[in-house]
């Protein structure tokens, strides 16, 4: 296969002068980047980047009432471990092009790696991507401020206003902003932390819902009780209605990717982060959920609670007030380091997007500061997190829209180098240490079909009759979103954006060693 132009190998001399050059920055300035960023980054710090992403002890508790009343207890567990092995694929997908390319970027470099003669197509998932981030650390964020809401009322009976829950959410926003301008070691050592938060934690509460529940449910109830609270005759639709609370409780494996200029081994770490933290999320989230359904003493209190967080009132109702408190601590520091790492994507995806000149102010947002964080794309994060946040205050309905369009907004970016990777089997021109080998076409094209699928599903209206208040607004914010994309790229982009900009243009051209050419 001859080599494009594009896919050739850079001089890999070290800019320090420095003779022994990481392999990892061997390989990013073959693809024709300057290392910038210290490698600081353990297998254990960016699995816990993706697994702080996805959040699963978070996404599993915010979202649970979704499949509750959609499907029930049938729903949720059959839907969790199907939409888990359909992610899974996904992972795998997305895990050998991260192998290929391990740059800060993530979705959006793999396209414009994949597809490099239309460029359009990596603008417009770098700036889809940049917004789901940013809109997924916001709800991260607000979700904190939801739980802090529901500990004061569980704790005292006051019941907290929605100004009051926007202003802890800009002060979660804040503080996400702080810890993120620490710099690497920071986020890598919180990321740390998480995993072992996460189990200690999942312990902790799957012991203390079967311990003190009351009431044990049957097998009978956890794995065929459907339970339909959306007004929808289609049983079949329902349940399918429920598998929206397993996709994104597992969004955000992909994020390991947007550190990978900053990991130890990226070629080889990044890739097992993104799949080990969907495996490792699946059988976590499993358990939980798990202790959940045999733990639920009433479905329809749930449905009628005045908590904040409605899983608040199945803790209450299961295991009594001061261990509700103690479990939703638990969930709420989760959900906060999830929403942090989430700050940590999106102001590398600026920084990427900048480099390449897919977003304006250049300098501004590839400057480090001495923790070597790029803190101007971390600061607009908090502050788009700030501005969206007060939609809270006007419209619960309108800012729920913004926000479920960040999960649309994730899997649509999933979609572009997947589809690439279908339609054009020979884009991946190089491969890494991680690769499918025969079964790389067949995994793509499930996972294109499963990632179609779901897009579709997340804009379908959820409940029936379809009124103005029940109505899936998501259709109109994901919209919105892409009219914003097109404007920047008809008036700005497309006069600026040619594709990746090369920082280490090498004196001459090498030809690729023998290992990385496509099979």
């Amino acid at each position: 296969m001859s080599k494009p132009e594009e896919e050739q190998v850079f001089n890999v001399e070290d800019p320090a002068g420095d003779v022994n050059i990481e392999d990892s920055d061997q390989r990013l300035m073959k693809l024709g980047y300057k290392p910038e960023f210290r490698r600081e980054m353990s297998l254990l710090g960016v699995l816990g980047i993706s697994f702080c992403a996805i959040g699963i002890l978070t996404g599993s508790s915010a979202a649970f009432q979704a499949g509750l009343f959609s499907g029930g207890p049938l729903g949720l567990f059959w839907g969790w471990n199907i939409c888990s092995f359909f992610m899974l694929l996904i992972a795998l997908s997305q895990a050998e092009i991260c192998s290929a390319y391990p740059t800060m970027g993530g979705l959006y470099f793999w396209v414009s790696k994949l597809k490099p003669d239309f460029p359009v197509l990596a603008y417009c998932t770098g700036w889809i991507y940049a917004i789901a981030m940013n809109l997924t650390g916001t709800s991260g964020n607000l979700t904190v401020a939801l739980f802090i809401a529901s500990l004061v009322e569980v704790g005292s009976g006051r019941t907290l206003t929605r100004v009051q829950i926007a202003a802890i959410a800009w002060g979660i926003n804040i503080l996400s902003g702080v810890i993120n301008t620490i710099g690497t070691k920071a986020i890598g050592r919180m990321s740390t932390f998480n995993i072992w938060w996460t189990l200690g934690g999942t312990f902790v509460l799957v012991i203390t819902l079967l311990v003190k529940a009351p009431v044990k449910n049957s097998a009978e109830f956890v794995f065929t009780d459907l339970e339909n609270f959306t007004g929808w005759g289609s049983k079949g639709f329902v349940v399918l209605l429920g598998f929206l609370q397993a996709v994104y409780s597992l969004e955000g494996s992909e994020t390991a990717g947007q550190v990978a200029e900053e990991a130890l081994r990226a070629e080889f770490l990044a890739p097992m982060a993104v799949v080990g933290s969907i495996i490792g999320s699946w059988i976590i989230g499993l358990a939980y959920m798990l202790a959940l359904l045999f733990s639920v003493q009433s479905i329809t209190s749930i449905q009628t609670t005045s908590y904040a967080i409605p899983i608040a009132q199945l803790y209450h109702d299961a295991i009594g007030t001061r261990l509700t408190l103690m479990c939703l601590t638990v969930i709420c520091l989760a959900q906060f380091m999830a929403a942090v790492t989430a700050f940590t994507a999106s102001s590398r995806l600026y920084y990427a997007l900048a480099r390449d000149n897919a977003f304006p102010a250049k300098g501004a947002f590839m400057a480090l500061n001495r923790f070597q964080a790029p803190f101007v794309g971390i600061w607009m994060s908090v502050l788009i997190g700030c501005v969206v946040s007060c939609a809270y205050i006007g419209s619960v309905i309108a800012f729920n829209a913004i926000l479920s369009s960040a999960a649309i907004a994730v899997m649509l970016s999933y979609l572009q180098p997947i589809a690439i990777r279908v339609f054009w089997p020979s884009s991946l021109q190089v491969r890494g240490p991680f690769h499918l080998g025969k079964w790389s076409w067949v995994i793509n094209a499930v996972s294109l079909a499963f990632t179609s699928f779901i897009c579709v599903l997340f804009i379908l209206p959820t409940a029936f009759p379809v009124n103005k208040t029940n109505m899936n607004y998501a259709v109109v914010s994901i919209g919105g979103i892409g009219m914003i994309v097109a404007t920047t790229w008809i008036f700005w982009g497309r006069f600026h954006y040619k594709g990746p900009v090369l920082t280490n243009v090498a004196q001459r051209p090498e030809s690729a060693s023998s290992d990385e050419k496509m099979a």
